[in-house]
C-alpha cells in the first residue's frame, strides 16, 4: 500500500507516519524540508520517500510532475493533507491529485462544530457553524468544497475532525501565548499563579497522538470511510481544572489557579482568545465516537491523560529546545492577575 502525506512532521502526522511504516506502507512525504525529519524508517518493513517542494508556492503542474516522478506514475492508495487551511489549498490539491489517489484525507477540526453547542454530546451530524473563529470557518469551507467534489464526480474524500491532540513535544493547555505552553509550565514550577479560562469546570477532551494514529490508520484504504466525515478523539472527558491539576501533579508543585472569564481574556489582550476560547475551548465537549468504532472495529483510545501528560512533561523537561520562553506573555499574565486582585479589593470596600 502506498500513501502520500502533505506535511507529515506535525503532532498528528508524525505519529501516523511512524505507525504506517511499521505496518509496511510505502510512505511519500511531501514537504519543504524546513523541519528536521523525526521519522526514521530504518528497521521498519515500510519504505520512506521524501519529496522536497513547497505545495503553496509551486505550480500544480510542477508538483504533479514531482509526485509522479517519485511515485513512478502510479496512483496512491491514500493522499492525506495535514496543512490545508483554506479553500484555495484544497482546490489546488484537487487539481493535483484528482486522478492520482484512491482516497484523499482532509484534516479538518472539531472546532468547526456549532458554537455555542446545542447539545453537549457531539457526533459527526452536529451542525458546522463557528462565528467566533476564522480558522474554523475556513475548515468548514474546505469541507464543503471537497464534499461537493465527492457528490459531483466521486472524488474519494474522507474528512477527519480531530479535537485537541498532543504529543511529547508540547504540554497541552488552554491559555498560553504565541510561543507555546512552556511559559505556563515555567510559571507553575516557579510557584506563580496561572490563568484558567472560565471557572475551569467546562469539559474538554485530550487525545494522545498515538491513539489518533491507530484510528487514522484504520481508516486508510477503508472504502466505508469514503464520502464520510469522522471525528477522532479520546473518550475521556476532563474539566480544565483537572487538566491543570494533572500537570501540576506531574511537576510536583501546588496548582495556583486564577479563573478569569474567556470574554474578559479576549477583550484585554492581543491574543486570539475569541477564537481559541470562545470559539473552541470555553465550550464543554463530549465526543461520541460510535461512527469511528464502527468503521474501525476494536478501536479504543489507550492513553489516559494522566499517563500521556507524564510522558509529555518528562520529555519537555529533558529537551531544552522545547522550553521556549515567552516573557511578553508572562508579563501579560502578571498584569491580568494583578488587575483582577485590585478589582476584588476595590469592590469589597
Amino acid at each position: 500500500m502506498r500513501a502520500l502525506f502533505i506535511g507529515g512532521t506535525g503532532t498528528i502526522s508524525t505519529a501516523i507516519s511512524k505507525l504506517i511504516l511499521e505496518q509496511g506502507w510505502e510512505l511519500f512525504l511531501l514537504n519543504r524540508g524546513s523541519r528536521n525529519t523525526v521519522i526514521d524508517a530504518k528497521g521498519k518493513p515500510g519504505k520512506l520517500v521524501e519529496i522536497n517542494c513547497d505545495i503553496r508556492t509551486e505550480s500544480a503542474e510542477s508538483i504533479r510532475a514531482k509526485v509522479q516522478a517519485a511515485g513512478g506514475g502510479q496512483p496512491f492508495d491514500v493522499v492525506a493533507e495535514f496543512i490545508a487551511f483554506s479553500v484555495d489549498h484544497v482546490a489546488k490539491d484537487f487539481d493535483i491529485f484528482k486522478n492520482l489517489c484512491r482516497q484523499y484525507f482532509f484534516i479538518s477540526s472539531a472546532s468547526a462544530y456549532q458554537k455555542p453547542l446545542s447539545s453537549y454530546l457531539i457526533t459527526e451530524s452536529a451542525p458546522l457553524a463557528n462565528p467566533y473563529w476564522e480558522y474554523s470557518r475556513n475548515k468548514i469551507a474546505c469541507e464543503e468544497f471537497l464534499m461537493a467534489k465527492y457528490r459531483e464526480g466521486g472524488f474519494p474524500v474522507t474528512i477527519i475532525r480531530p479535537s485537541h491532540t498532543y504529543d511529547e513535544r508540547s504540554v497541552p493547555l488552554g491559555v498560553h501565548g504565541n510561543k507555546g505552553s512552556w511559559q505556563v509550565v515555567k510559571r507553575m514550577i516557579e510557584g506563580k499563579p496561572v490563568i484558567i479560562h472560565g471557572d475551569g469546570a467546562s469539559l474538554w477532551t485530550m487525545t494522545h497522538n498515538s491513539d489518533f494514529a491507530r484510528a487514522f490508520a484504520g481508516l486508510m484504504g477503508n472504502i466505508h470511510a469514503i464520502g464520510e466525515a469522522v471525528q477522532i478523539t479520546s473518550d475521556e472527558s476532563l474539566s480544565w481544572n483537572q487538566i491543570y491539576q494533572a500537570i501540576a501533579a506531574v511537576l510536583n508543585v501546588p496548582l495556583k489557579a486564577v479563573c478569569i472569564s474567556s470574554d474578559f481574556l479576549a477583550q484585554c489582550s492581543t491574543y486570539d482568545f475569541t477564537g481559541s476560547l470562545t470559539g473552541d475551548k470555553a465550550n464543554s465537549v463530549v465526543f461520541d465516537n460510535t461512527k469511528l468504532k464502527r468503521l474501525v472495529p476494536g478501536f479504543c483510545a489507550h492513553v489516559r491523560f494522566d499517563q500521556g501528560i507524564r510522558e509529555c512533561i518528562t520529555y519537555v523537561l529533558g529537551h531544552k529546545e522545547y522550553q521556549i520562553e515567552d516573557p511578553e506573555f508572562d508579563s501579560w499574565c502578571d498584569r491580568v492577575i494583578a488587575a483582577r486582585e485590585k478589582a476584588i479589593k476595590e469592590l469589597r470596600l
